[in-house]
């Protein structure tokens, strides 16, 4: 199944969730069981039901920072969108960008950002793609004073299938609870429906926990666009695997105990740590890696996920783990039960 066109579908507008629900852990649940093929339909407060004393979740502990802000030209003071995508340098200050409109930006363009009191200045060094750019801030204080600039004059990168402006909530609700580490530009949606009341009845229980960090990049958004699934090229993205987490991980699975990847930006970074014994290495660097049927997965037997758009690289991951006829059926049944797709939407686990 390594063609595009395999992954259409028809998505009724009405099922993609504009809001999340009002408490996390009160969305839907569709259960998935591999071996039978059977399928519950639950809330996601069941989920603990699923685990036992020794199982282990590997969850992304990546918090989205507010990577869009609205800058003014110098001179014209034209209204400028910037979209921070990623941080080049800490010590220069630099950043990978978007810019919208980019006609408008060339190389040595200052930009001035202000809200309320708050106010940085930067310039535009280079050109990468037609909307990309590399821009340096110009501020001489302390990194963190800096940071909280950006996040104070920034809003959270909701994703554009949601058709609404950002607001107060989103700050909170497009972040799992468990957040720590600032570097995506996209939340690990898996992980929004967990409740500190979840995770307590799951530690009860004596299901482990075990954090890894993936800093989603704005391409998680970007569907492919070539018929060869082969041929298309995902965006680099940072990991961060503990040596703690990798033990946590192997015990778990030298002693036949479930491994639940919570999100497929978690299977992404534990797929790209394997040693050739099959086990997770501890592991800092990056990350292209790009799973399409067919895939043998190496360290998780289960998997929480969102439902994902048509033509998305996400879809295809949940397609290699489950089988891509059994991806599709499950879909359909979504839609038939009026299940709410994407990032605010519902969540099915495949055990």
């Amino acid at each position: 199944m390594k063609k595009l066109s395999k992954y259409i579908y028809e998505l009724p507008k009405e099922l993609v969730a504009q809001h999340p629900t009002d408490f996390r852990d009160q969305s839907r649940l569709l259960v998935y069981h591999r071996q039978s093929k059977k399928i519950e339909h639950k809330k996601f407060s069941d989920f603990k039901d699923y685990f036992e004393e020794g199982d282990v979740l590997v969850r992304n502990d990546t918090k989205v920072f507010a990577a869009e802000l609205m800058a003014e030209k110098e001179k014209t003071g034209a209204k400028i969108q910037v979209t921070l995508l990623r941080e080049l340098s800490k010590e220069q200050k630099l950043w990978d960008i978007l810019v919208d409109p980019a006609r408008k930006i060339r190389i040595g363009n200052k930009l001035y950002f202000n809200k309320d009191d708050v106010s940085l200045e930067a310039e535009v060094i280079d050109n990468t793609t037609s909307r990309g750019r590399t821009l340096r801030f110009l501020f001489a204080g302390e990194y963190e004073d800096y940071r909280k600039k950006i996040e104070y004059l920034g809003n959270v990168p909701l994703p554009t299938y949601i058709k609404r402006a950002a607001d107060e909530e989103d700050k909170k609700r497009y972040q799992t609870i468990y957040a720590k580490n600032p570097g995506a530009v996209a939340a690990p949606t898996a992980g929004l429906h967990f409740s500190k009341q979840l995770l307590k009845r799951l530690e009860i229980k004596g299901v482990k926990i075990a954090d890894m960090t993936l800093h989603i990049s704005q391409g998680t958004f970007r569907p492919v666009d070539v018929e060869d699934l082969s041929k298309h090229k995902m965006d680099s993205e940072e990991v961060i695997i503990s040596q703690e987490t990798a033990d946590m991980v192997n015990d778990a699975k030298g002693n036949k105990k479930r491994i639940c990847a919570i999100g497929t930006t978690v299977i992404r970074g534990l797929e790209s740590s394997v040693s050739t014994s099959g086990t997770l290495n501890a592991y800092r660097g990056w990350t292209n890696k790009f799973i399409y049927p067919p895939y043998n997965f190496s360290i998780a037997d289960s998997l929480v996920t969102n439902f994902h758009r048509p033509k998305s690289t996400i879809l295809m991951m949940v397609a290699a783990f489950v089988g891509y006829e059994e991806t599709m059926n499950i879909y359909d049944i979504a839609k038939e039960e009026k299940y709410r797709f994407n990032s605010y939407g519902d969540a099915m686990i495949i055990i």
